[in-house]
């Protein structure tokens, strides 16, 4: 684990830094060989050097992105063009890691 991620994380509120925990965790599980940084000042994944994900917390959301999205079905609460989808969580937010996880897999196959 990237000590720059996890020094970003454990500066946010700690509900975002619940989330952002959270969404790491299961980023790491789904692609086990992702790389982690902080790059534009906030959390992004890579597999063999291409993004995969990005957490970028906002005043009052975490936004979990998913790169490469193109010709995947998303479900209607993301938002974002056909390449990148994203989802905003809120305070009290649970999310649905089995959900980002297969849409993070199938996104991040060809990568």
């Amino acid at each position: 684990m990237n000590q720059e991620v996890t020094a970003y994380i454990e500066n946010l509120p700690k509900w975002q830094a619940d989330i952002s925990s959270t969404l790491r965790s299961m980023v790491l599980e789904t692609i086990p060989e992702a790389q982690e940084r902080i790059q534009y000042k906030k959390p992004h994944f890579l597999k063999n050097g291409h993004y995969a994900a990005v957490i970028s917390p906002s005043k009052d959301a975490i936004a979990f992105m998913i790169m490469n999205a193109n010709g995947i079905d998303f479900p209607k609460e993301f938002e974002g063009p056909a390449e990148r989808k994203w989802i905003k969580l809120k305070e009290g937010s649970t999310p649905d890691l089995a959900t980002l996880s297969g849409l993070l897999k199938q996104a991040s196959v060809m990568l």
